[in-house]
């Protein structure tokens, strides 16, 4: 009996550390998005399913899943693909491979906030590093982060650059657990280096490339300190995603009830898309070559 209950007795600690700060948070989220709270009374009255009406007619609800989706749609394809690219280069083992990869990954784990506040520097309209190269070129100064379409593709960029990092470490390794008489055989055939890549690199990949995919995904849906210290939201709501527009509501308008109803939400939002990312791209994911 003592050798049945030993395990359970070993990660008894980490299982009550994730109960108190991770389960029991989202089922206190989910219990107050069905009521009105303003984070100083002590009264929570339940309202029943008023602050999930009051989002999904509210206009900057609309505007903000459209803004997450497009920085969903226009950064995860471009981290992938560029990660993919750079990995293929830096898979050879000499000093200037290993010293790219540390340098591609150093923003991965460098201070988000410390990241925005440079870049922040880098566009600024009178004095940014962006509109001196430009100068240099003959054309005009850009309103970088005064224009609500060039504002989301600085963040777009700003995300890339940060987080791609960490997609071409795990691409190498991906690429690293090919076998080699794999492309032995292809060189033998006379394949080309594209038909190479195409029907060995690729499919081997797809197990890397959907964990990255989800990753990605949800980081992208997720992104708030960039937003937060760059943009804020603008201008004229052009940058304001899911996740900023949670804090505002939640942590400066107090409205913990429609904070919390629209994490449920976002929650419900990237379960439906990881699902749905398992049910079309599982079927072409193979673990063995």
């Amino acid at each position: 009996m003592s050798r049945s209950y030993m395990p359970y007795l070993f990660v008894a600690p980490i299982l009550l550390l994730m109960a108190a700060f991770t389960y029991y948070p989202i089922w206190m989220s989910f219990d107050l998005s069905f009521r009105s709270w303003d984070f100083l009374s002590d009264a929570k009255p339940y309202v029943g399913l008023q602050n999930y009406k009051t989002l999904l007619a509210s206009s900057e609800f609309t505007n903000a899943v459209k803004i997450t989706v497009l920085f969903v749609i226009f950064s995860v394809p471009v981290r992938l693909v560029l990660a993919l690219l750079i990995a293929s280069y830096l898979i050879r083992e000499d000093r200037i491979s290993r010293f790219m990869r540390g340098a591609f990954f150093l923003p991965t784990v460098t201070s988000s906030v410390a990241i925005a506040v440079i870049f922040s520097w880098f566009f600024s309209t009178d004095i940014g590093m962006a509109n001196a190269i430009l100068s240099w070129f003959g054309i005009p100064q850009q309103q970088w982060l005064q224009q609500p379409s060039l504002a989301l593709i600085v963040l777009i960029v700003v995300n890339t650059w940060k987080q791609i990092g960490y997609d071409i470490v795990i691409y190498i390794a991906g690429l690293q657990a090919i076998p080699r008489d794999l492309y032995e055989a292809t060189a033998i055939d006379g394949a080309s280096r594209w038909k190479t890549f195409r029907f060995i690199t690729l499919p081997l990949l797809m197990p890397t490339t959907y964990f990255l995919l989800v990753v990605s995904v949800i980081e992208a849906f997720q992104v708030f300190t960039i937003v937060d210290v760059m943009t804020e939201g603008g201008p004229a709501g052009g940058t304001d995603m899911l996740v900023y527009m949670l804090y505002r509501i939640g942590f400066t308008l107090f409205d913990i009830g429609q904070g919390s109803a629209l994490a449920v939400m976002l929650f419900i939002l990237l379960v439906v898309i990881t699902v749905i990312k398992s049910r079309f791209l599982g079927k072409r994911v193979h673990y063995e070559a």
